[in-house]
């Protein structure tokens, strides 16, 4: 079995609980928290983009992505303690969430020294880690959410990454970790296939 951040999800989601009841009280739906999220991480992205000698933004990226984490747990939450979970809920949850990843992490091909190369095969990686699950989970198996290089462990790793360039550590280290979430994410893709595949496996083998 594979490790990710995602197998600490439940103890993250217990100290979201005050937060989740404030919302459900000020009539917050699911779905405007994952748009909002997404809009906030298109934000910032954008930010990034725009001025990537920014150091500010940099240190700043780790944050938010903790942010954008605890929005996205409290959606699901809301929409289970609420009883609004939709067809429409889910499918924003998956598209806002690749939205939200491609507006984060393109921007790191701007920022000095970094491997445009490396970053965009990164993202590209990373959505395909995504699909994965989402693939299993149409061919009837649970979705996936196998790692090493799941969402959370991907959030970690480009958290990191941020606070190398931040600090002006030669690029060789930023450039190292990226190209370690390439390969870790094409492990994740592998991952979440395999156990998908696993069901309609024979019998016999």
């Amino acid at each position: 079995m594979s490790f990710s951040i995602y197998q600490l999800k439940p103890r993250f989601q217990q100290l979201l609980r005050p937060a989740l009841a404030a919302l459900a009280r000020a009539g917050v739906t699911p779905n405007q928290i994952t748009l909002g999220a997404m809009v906030l991480s298109m934000a910032y992205g954008l930010a990034l983009a725009l001025d990537p000698g920014n150091a500010a933004l940099w240190y700043g990226l780790p944050l938010f992505l903790l942010l954008r984490m605890a929005l996205n747990a409290i959606d699901g939450m809301l929409a289970t303690a609420t009883g609004n979970k939709t067809a429409l809920g889910a499918m924003l949850n998956e598209l806002c969430d690749q939205l939200s990843d491609a507006a984060l992490y393109l921007p790191f091909a701007l920022a000095a020294g970094i491997q445009p190369v490396v970053v965009v095969l990164a993202v590209v990686a990373a959505l395909l880690t995504e699909f994965a699950g989402v693939l299993v989970q149409a061919l009837g198996a649970p979705r996936g959410f196998e790692g090493p290089m799941g969402k959370s462990d991907r959030a970690f790793a480009f958290g990191v990454v941020a606070l190398l360039i931040g600090t002006g550590v030669a690029p060789i280290w930023a450039n190292g970790v990226l190209v370690l979430v390439l390969l870790l994410s094409a492990l994740t893709v592998f991952n979440r296939l395999r156990r998908g595949l696993h069901p309609y496996a024979p019998a016999t083998r």
